[in-house]
């Protein structure tokens, strides 16, 4: 099984039960609806992503940077936005991950183009 494929399936995996979460369990901890948000939208990008990544996988097309490039964008971009609802104080270094994320994400998109 190909890297991209390994990678779409824990993505989309983790991405619906993040979601889920988000969706059910996380408004018994916290009820600042702007978190509840960030983690819907770092679950909705995370899926996306996972989607992306599977399509692009079917595609048999050899860019090798789109993988690397949307996984690493959708684990710093998701997972710091995960970590930062969950306890700011405690996860305050993550913050600049964040974009930093979205930039590897764009770049992925962009990689498509070569």
């Amino acid at each position: 099984m190909a890297f991209a494929v390994k990678c779409a399936a824990i993505m989309g995996a983790t991405g619906v039960a993040l979601g889920a979460f988000g969706a059910h369990g996380l408004k018994k901890i916290i009820d600042d609806p702007d978190k509840i948000e960030s983690w819907n939208s770092a679950a909705r990008y995370q899926l996306i992503h996972a989607g992306a990544l599977l399509a692009f996988s079917a595609t048999g097309r050899t860019a090798r940077y789109v993988p690397a490039l949307w996984t690493a964008g959708v684990t710093m971009f998701s997972g710091s936005i995960y970590c930062l609802v969950l306890n700011k104080e405690r996860f305050r270094m993550l913050g600049p991950v964040t974009p930093l994320g979205g930039v590897f994400m764009i770049a992925g998109w962009l990689a498509l183009l070569v």
